[in-house]
């Protein structure tokens, strides 16, 4: 009986490395190898329910899968699932083989299924998302790419994918909000840069059209042939230029002709900045918009320089204001305008760049630019210094954020907190302290709109000019909303920004 025993003890230790090997070239090789391996593997487990037999199957699924064998892959996934039925990877790839049949319905419901088990799965989310969209569900999709974003932020694809969807929603500014970042994260992105310059078309933007086909083109063999021919179609249509007054046209704002002279020869400078693509929360629609408006109106109004930003991060922002500052020491007026999202935390007022991550009050000095900040960029110029502010936006980062500190100080409040500027400083809101601004439902914002119209006005005393865009914004708002003026200039002085005829 102990011969009998022993016997077959030697003969479990004979079988069992061969065993061993087979499972770990099942889970180390690929292609015919691991189907050979794993096939091995699971012959060995004689129909054990073990969950450990699951990977072989699971690996041997995605085997025939890079064969291309979508049926013997799903049968296989499906043999994982039965032996570990929370295996969320395997519910995901027979998702995939499912999405690759066309099945799109059982897909989305492996991906549920995925989702439920390991509830921060990215891909799971962004692949459903993928799913949802050729459903033509496109808000579930946006809902389902969102959350991949959250998940994963560097997930290029996920902002392209939002991108196409939102294009297909007719929402050309947050696409081209989804097409920025995608192109930030992979500068060689081509589809990217010409679903951007589709995009951009659709705004009559057409010179940022033309600079992304040319981009396209200019990677050659990284992009691909879909890429290259749309751009060079899309060139051959293209107008040879912009006019200087289309922006003004397609915000239904008549464009002033300046016939009068500059007021004087005031050496003039502004810095114009536009936040729309937030990355942690709702894209703005309107302020790139409102800051190409703005740029347009100053250049033709005697600007010495305008320099436009767009979508800055905090640190171009703090870069962009440096050198603003430095420039502003040997010029008479200094002009910043800031279209996007600011908050007031505590008295201090703030503006949020694009890459805010605002989860409680104390993130705040981290992660945004105290006004005071852009106050110290201006305040060198030796006769005007004007900050306007289209920030005063309803802040959905006010809405999310979490209380931790306690002393009544800190309180958040609705819009901006009113501000005493220094002597020769003037500060302009888009809606009055504690008061919240309108998007608007055009393409441009109330305020924008009024200002663009106004300033353009031979002999508008700089005073004057903004009781006429406080008048238009509450006329077009239904007095809603009411701009208004902080901190005082020279009375012995008027500042045109169009002299009288």
């Amino acid at each position: 009986m102990l011969r009998k025993l022993l016997f077959c003890f030697a003969i479990l230790v004979i079988a069992d490395p061969a065993a061993a090997d087979d499972t770990t070239r099942c889970f180390r090789e690929t292609g015919e190898v691991a189907v050979a391996a794993c096939t091995r593997a699971i012959n060995a487990s004689a129909g054990q329910r073990d969950p450990k037999y699951a990977k072989a199957y699971y690996n041997r699924g995605n085997a025939y899968s890079n064969k291309g064998d979508t049926d013997r892959a799903i049968a296989d996934y499906t043999a994982a699932i039965r032996l570990e039925p929370t295996y969320a990877n395997a519910y995901y790839n027979r998702g995939n083989a499912y999405s690759n049949k066309g099945d799109t319905d059982r897909a989305i419901a492996d991906y549920i299924e995925a989702i439920r088990l390991e509830p921060t799965y990215a891909n799971a989310y962004y692949n459903r998302g993928n799913a949802y969209s050729n459903k033509g569900d496109t808000d579930r999709a946006i809902a389902d790419y969102t959350e991949a974003i959250r998940l994963d932020p560097k997930n290029a694809n996920a902002y392209y994918n939002r991108g196409n969807a939102y294009g297909n929603k007719d929402d050309p500014d947050r696409a081209t909000a989804d097409y920025t970042e995608a192109i930030r994260l992979d500068p060689t992105y081509a589809n990217a840069y010409v679903n951007r310059g589709l995009a951009y078309e659709k705004l009559a933007d057409f010179a940022k059209a033309r600079s992304d086909f040319n981009t396209t083109l200019g990677l050659r063999q990284k992009a691909t042939k879909w890429a290259q021919d749309m751009a060079r179609e899309r060139l051959a249509v293209l107008p040879s230029s912009q006019p200087a007054t289309a922006l003004l046209e397609k915000a239904n704002v008549a464009p002033a002709i300046v016939t009068a002279p500059v007021s004087n020869n005031d050496r003039r400078i502004a810095l114009v900045v536009g936040n729309s693509a937030y990355e942690n929360v709702a894209a703005l629609p309107n302020p790139v918009r409102d800051a190409n408006l703005v740029a347009d109106v100053l250049r033709r109004t005697g600007f010495e320089t305008v320099t436009l930003l767009t979508n800055l991060r905090k640190d171009a922002l703090v870069s962009a204001l440096r050198d603003f500052a430095a420039r502003a020491e040997t010029v008479d007026w200094a002009v910043v305008y800031y279209a996007g999202h600011g908050m007031e935390v505590g008295g201090i007022n703030y503006l949020i760049p694009t890459d805010a991550k605002i989860a409680a009050d104390r993130d705040i000095g981290f992660e945004a630019v105290p006004l005071e900040q852009v106050l110290n960029a201006a305040e060198r110029a030796r006769k005007l210094r004007l900050v306007i502010l289209d920030a005063c936006r309803d802040n959905p980062f006010a809405n999310q954020m979490k209380r931790t500190l306690t002393v009544a100080s800190r309180s958040v409040s609705r819009g901006l907190a009113a501000v005493e500027p220094e002597a020769g400083t003037l500060v302009v809101y888009a809606a009055k302290d504690g008061e919240t601004a309108l998007d608007g439902d055009g393409i441009n914002s109330p305020f924008a709109s009024a200002f663009v119209k106004n300033l353009p006005t031979p002999g508008l005393e700089v005073r004057r000019l903004f009781d006429f865009v406080r008048d238009d914004v509450m006329e077009a708002t239904g007095r809603k909303q009411k701009p208004f003026s902080y901190g005082s200039i020279s009375g012995r002085q008027d500042f045109y920004f169009v002299a009288g005829k």
